[in-house]
């Protein structure tokens, strides 16, 4: 079986699915994706996120403010804790740098990631770190902030294998979406290629970054499976193999299982 270690269950199109999540949810059933974590972005959508993690017994949830929308403003400390104390809540984020779209909030961005480090911190919970062209900031907060003692996830990783490995030296878990498809992402495949079986998540990051055969159309957290069968080619391994290991990993990081 496999998970889906980062979707936005309240942002993917249900028309297919005559707007019924749960026979979207089946539906990746069907294929072997025994979970999900939905991951909130801002604060209009926080509450919306957690409600789904709690109808459905195989959905978690992880409540943050985006990099992108921390020039809107972060959360209070105390907010966070609120919503990050809720039942099904496993995780801080999605929080993290990205300079790629915005290099202008860059201050707010670096205040909110320090914030949601201290949360998960204070409460014991991973973090989900989205990452993009701030490989020395990101790095650089993560060793200054002691986010070693909450642990995480890079999620969606598109960045060198220099930047994984010291991530990975600090305990964090790498996460490979459906960018691994596609024949240019050369540096994505390398990195795929080299991190360790028990330290590698899979994800959708849906509606966003359809995999091949799916690319250009809207994402599904089913078509997790062509991220596995990708990766597991890439690399060697049996489908299986890759599955039953990442699937072990996202217990271990989301809920202490081992």
């Amino acid at each position: 079986m496999l998970i889906d270690s980062h979707c936005h269950l309240d942002r993917i199109d249900l028309a297919p699915y005559q707007g019924d999540l749960s026979a979207a949810l089946q539906q990746a059933s069907s294929r072997g994706v025994a979970g999900f974590l939905a991951i909130a972005v801002d604060k209009d959508n926080i509450n919306p996120v957690v409600e789904i993690a709690q109808l459905y017994d195989n959905v978690w949830a992880s409540v943050g403010i985006h990099p992108l929308s921390a020039a809107e403003g972060s959360l209070p400390a105390e907010e966070l804790i609120s919503h990050a104390i809720q039942e099904k809540v496993v995780a801080i984020g999605e929080t993290g740098l990205d300079y790629y779209y915005d290099q202008h909030s860059q201050a707010e961005q670096l205040q909110s990631f320090v914030d949601h480090i201290a949360v998960a911190k204070q409460l014991n919970k991973p973090l989900v770190i989205h990452t993009r062209q701030a490989k020395a900031d990101t790095l650089a907060l993560l060793r200054s902030e002691g986010a070693e003692q909450a642990g995480g996830v890079l999620h969606c990783f598109t960045e060198d294998w220099d930047m994984a490995k010291q991530a990975m030296d600090l305990g964090f878990y790498i996460s490979i979406s459906g960018i691994v498809t596609f024949k240019k992402a050369t540096n994505v495949h390398e990195v795929a290629k080299k991190v360790p079986l028990d330290r590698l998540l899979v994800e959708t990051d849906s509606p966003y970054l359809a995999p091949v055969p799916y690319r250009g159309k809207t994402n599904e957290p089913q078509y997790v499976v062509e991220v596995a069968k990708c990766l597991a080619e890439l690399r060697g391994e049996s489908f299986e193999e890759l599955a039953q290991q990442t699937t072990k990993n996202f217990f271990r990081l989301f809920t202490g299982a081992r």
